[in-house]
């Protein structure tokens, strides 16, 4: 048996409402935060979310954030 269109769209919404508010009410020394955020990753990418870092947008501030620990694979010992 398959699940309506309904039944699925309304899974879809509560998963990214279910994500949303588990992060917006993160404690930041938790452990499990790592897991959280890397499911929304998954979850914005299987869903062809992508984001511009655009100048005062906090994606910008990430990446401005992460400019500031270059990465060099040689260096780092990445082949």
């Amino acid at each position: 048996m398959s699940a309506s269109k309904k039944a699925l769209g309304d899974l879809h919404t509560a998963l990214a409402k279910t994500l949303k508010d588990a992060i917006d009410t993160m404690d930041m020394s938790d452990k499990g935060n790592a897991a959280i955020l890397n499911v929304a990753r998954q979850f914005l990418k299987d869903n062809g979310i992508e984001a511009v870092p655009a100048e005062g947008s906090p994606t910008g501030a990430l990446a401005a954030k992460l400019n500031e620990y270059p990465f060099d694979p040689q260096a780092d010992g990445v082949h």
